[in-house]
């Protein structure tokens, strides 16, 4: 074997392995925790939760038969519950809102206490079909006062 490619393998190895430390590197130090209350036997929440992960979250997930206490609990206004609770940074997250609203969300930091997507909308994240609805993302506050935070 002779020196040229002899060392030529060898830069060949160097830049591989400087390119496996520059993606480790280039990951977030920590992804933002998640904590998606459901029901055991709910697969659509199972996709938002696939939704939340791809987009960097670390979802930790709570089963639950009930969760009519979550809801209470995080200010979860009756006309906006859906089949999930999430927790993120001190906001409720209820149904099926997009990962990069979430984001924007902790981004802004508004004064409310959470954003929710009413009711199961056909297209949303974990609701993917044929069909595709269009839907709002709304804030809410502890007085159930809603505003429009994004449309879909």
């Amino acid at each position: 074997m002779n020196k040229r490619k002899l060392w030529g393998g060898a830069a060949v190895v160097g830049l591989a392995v400087v390119g496996v430390l520059a993606t480790r590197t280039a990951a977030p130090a920590q992804a933002t925790k998640i904590v998606v209350y459901k029901d055991a036997t709910c697969g659509c929440c199972v996709h938002w939760i696939d939704h939340v992960k791809a987009a960097g979250f670390r979802v930790s997930v709570r089963n639950r038969t009930d969760l009519t206490d979550i809801k209470g609990r995080y200010g979860v206004p009756p006309a906006l519950m859906s089949c999930h609770t999430a927790v993120v940074d001190g906001y409720a997250v209820e149904g099926h809102v997009p990962a990069d609203v979430i984001q924007r969300l902790l981004r802004e930091r508004p004064a409310v206490v959470g954003i929710a997507v009413p009711g199961m909308p056909a297209g949303a994240p974990g609701m993917e079909g044929l069909v595709r609805e269009s839907y709002s993302v709304v804030t809410f506050d502890r007085s159930g006062v809603t505003r429009i935070y994004a449309t879909r």
